[in-house]
């Protein structure tokens, strides 16, 4: 479970709670922690966020760059059918 991901909850609108239910590996203890510590310094934590989200980018143009992505599917499909 990501810090992303509660957060992102969280500003949708889900309660502690909802979140826990949805999270069940995170304890409601540790949501409400995340929740106050996200709220006392929303700034960072969304700059944080922020960043990261470039950085996923980043890698994922990188890796789309050393692999084409473009025709994957079938290639994997043409190789299938063509093992015995």
């Amino acid at each position: 479970m990501t810090l992303d991901s509660i957060v992102t909850a969280f500003q949708g609108g889900a309660t502690a709670e909802e979140i826990a239910q949805k999270f069940p590996a995170v304890a409601l203890a540790d949501i409400c922690q995340i929740i106050a510590h996200y709220l006392n310094h929303t700034p960072e934590v969304d700059a944080y966020l922020a960043q990261r989200h470039a950085d996923a980018l980043a890698l994922q143009r990188e890796v789309e760059k050393r692999f084409n992505p473009a025709g994957v599917l079938a290639r994997l499909l043409a190789r299938r059918s063509s093992k015995p």
